[in-house]
Formats: C-alpha cells, sequence, structure tokens
C-alpha cells in the first residue's frame, strides 16, 4: 500500500485535525511516539476500525465479523477488570495481556485498554442483587471516593494504591515487550453509574492524577498514551495528563449517524487540539456520514456481547445490519487490519516533530 503521507485526501483539513503528534509524558517510549504519530498523520483523513474482545485474535466477535466483511479490526479492545485485586481474590483469570501482545507483534494491531476496576473487596455489597463481578458499579459497593481523596478513609487509600500497583505490574509486561498502549482509565465517571465518578469532580480528578503520577514517574510506564474518557467538560483534569479525548456513545439501535454534536462537544473540552476519538459504541456510525460531515472520529471501538453476537454466537443486526458492517469494514476511509502500515516501525510525515 502507498504510505499515508502520499495517499489521496479531499479538500483541506480543517484546523481542528491538525494535532501535534507530542505526547504528555517526556519520556514515551519510542514505540508509544511512533503509534501518536501516525494516528496524528490520519487523523481528519481515515476512520481507524476497533472492536472489544478480551479472548483476542481468535475471539468470538473477532472472528464473527471476518466472517462477514473480510476483515479485521485495526484496534483490539481488552479489559482489566479480572485484574481488580477483588477478582483475583475470587479466582478470576485472564489472558488479556498475552492477547495484546499477540496482536501488536503476530498481527501488527493496535491495542487499546480500559479498566472497569472492581472495588476492593472491603467494599464490595456481594449479595444476589449486587455480586461481587459488578463491584464496578456504584450500585454494588460502599466505597466513598470523597472520603479516601479527603482523608477521611486512609485504609481505603491504601486499597486503591495496592489496586493500582497491581495494574502496573500488568502493564510493565506489556512495557518489556515493547507494546504501546492506548490507556483508559476511570472512564465515563461524569455518568456516575460507576463508583469513581459517584463522588465530587475534585475528588475523581485528585484519583486520575494520582495514577498518571504513579504509573508515569513511579513505574516508569512510558508505553502508555493517556486516554480520557470523562465525557463532561467540567470533569476534565487538564491537558498536562491527557493525550487524547474519548467519547462512549450508545446511540441505540441502526442510528448510523456520525454524531458530530458529541465530536464537537468533546473537541470543546480544550482549548488545545487533541485528538477525538469514540472509545466505545453500540451500533456503528456510517463512514459516508462522517465524511459528509466532517466528523472524522480517529477510532471507533464497538463494545462486545450483544452489539455484535446473539446468543448463538452468531451475528446480531439488533444494533447494525449486515450490509451497514459491509459498508463500514470495506470504505475507503475506513482503517482495518490489513490496511495499517508497520507500527512498529511507522516514520510518517510528523515523524520530524517527534
Amino acid at each position: 500500500m502507498k504510505p499515508f503521507s502520499t495517499l489521496q485526501t479531499s479538500g483541506v483539513l480543517p484546523k481542528i485535525y491538525n494535532v501535534h503528534p507530542q505526547l504528555i509524558n517526556p519520556n514515551a517510549s519510542d514505540a508509544a511516539k511512533r503509534l501518536m504519530c501516525f494516528l496524528t498523520d490520519v487523523y481528519g483523513r481515515y476512520i481507524i476500525s476497533g472492536q472489544q474482545c478480551n479472548a483476542g485474535a481468535c475471539g468470538t466477535e473477532i472472528r464473527t465479523i471476518e466472517e462477514l466483511t473480510g476483515k479485521k479490526p485495526a484496534i483490539l479492545g481488552l479489559d482489566l477488570i479480572d485484574f481488580s485485586c477483588s477478582n483475583k481474590e475470587h479466582g478470576a483469570e485472564s489472558k488479556v495481556i498475552d492477547h495484546a501482545i499477540d496482536w501488536y507483534h503476530k498481527y501488527g494491531g493496535i491495542v487499546t485498554f480500559c479498566w472497569h476496576w472492581n472495588a476492593p473487596s472491603e467494599y464490595l455489597i456481594n449479595s444476589t442483587e449486587h455480586p461481587w463481578f459488578k463491584g464496578f458499579y456504584k450500585s454494588a459497593v460502599t466505597i466513598d471516593l470523597d472520603d479516601i481523596m479527603e482523608g477521611r478513609d486512609n485504609e481505603g487509600y491504601s486499597l486503591l494504591m495496592r489496586d493500582i500497583d497491581t495494574i502496573a505490574r500488568q502493564f510493565k509486561i506489556l512495557s518489556a515487550a515493547d507494546v504501546p498502549v492506548l490507556w483508559r482509565p476511570l472512564h465515563e465517571a461524569s455518568g456516575g453509574w460507576f463508583w469513581w465518578g459517584n463522588c465530587k469532580v475534585h475528588s475523581y480528578k485528585k484519583l486520575w492524577n494520582i495514577i498518571y503520577d504513579k504509573l508515569t514517574n513511579q513505574h516508569k510506564l512510558n508505553n502508555l498514551i493517556w486516554v480520557w474518557n470523562g465525557q463532561n467538560i467540567d470533569w476534565y483534569p487538564g491537558d498536562n495528563t491527557v493525550d487524547i479525548i474519548g467519547e462512549d456513545i450508545y446511540a441505540g439501535e441502526k442510528i448510523y449517524t456520525p454524531q458530530t454534536e458529541k465530536f464537537i462537544e468533546a473537541s470543546n473540552y480544550t482549548k488545545s487540539r487533541k485528538i477525538i476519538s469514540m472509545t466505545e459504541n453500540g451500533c456503528l456510525f456510517d463512514p459516508g456520514l462522517a465524511v459528509s460531515d466532517n466528523t472524522l472520529w480517529s477510532w471507533f471501538c464497538t463494545w462486545d456481547c450483544e452489539f455484535v453476537i446473539n446468543k448463538l454466537n452468531k451475528l446480531s443486526e439488533q444494533y447494525t445490519e449486515k450490509y451497514m458492517w459491509n459498508k463500514v469494514y470495506n470504505h475507503k476511509n475506513v482503517l482495518t487490519l490489513d490496511r495499517l502500515p508497520d507500527i512498529k516501525n511507522y516514520s510518517g510525515t510528523c515523524a520530524a516533530s517527534t
């Protein structure tokens, strides 16, 4: 394929897409810099396809999409939930770190991680109505983040720091394997349904900045690109700890509009120019409409299970119909796995700026 620096584009790119590739971590790894360089090079021209699939490259969602469209997504979405200490205490196991290494090195794809942070066991209600494995929801826990961040629950603070350190150990495996990660912690906070959003804004921002400081400065994790997904300008922690802004959008069933208003809203969370991505979605959006409306999200990442497959593990058309799956995955402005350049050795047009 042609280098991305020489691909044809239509019209003049608006200023919103002219994002500098400099990462917030001055010690960012070369692999992270190359990935960010690629993201900025294609931003405003292409939409990168993504799919949440904790079973990795051979997972049902990935296989189902490939069987229908002939394509694999470029981005693999994974969840660190089972590395939460309370999940491990209940016997949970996970292979998502192995899947991430495999996806990046064997398939040449891009990896993104979220963390449905199950609260420490001390705060789990763990009842029939609120089981332990739903301990990331505020309704299933007794944790009070304001008490922790304002110094009234020192034990809780220590437990949260322990959990962050546990996650750091997993990221160190990825760092040693030279895998860059689009890292999206504390997502959807302003919605208030997760325990890390069931608090005052300043408590959330403090926790975000603690996570950034611990992983970046204490644990020296330089392979992370920080994706903030708080979904409200009041919850924005500041440009110094955010590389990319994400929005999670569940528009409903078979609603294929590109969500232009949300794209514009997200771009206004900061006066600085940041890449805007659709970090989670239910139904797909029509890339033709996105191009027409000049709403070119950096990437999308369709959530798993019912948003892709039904109870028989066959393609579900509840949210996205077959024709739209094919249209999206075979659209000239959508990058699938086979259309990615060699990310590990990428040296595109922004390389001189990094």
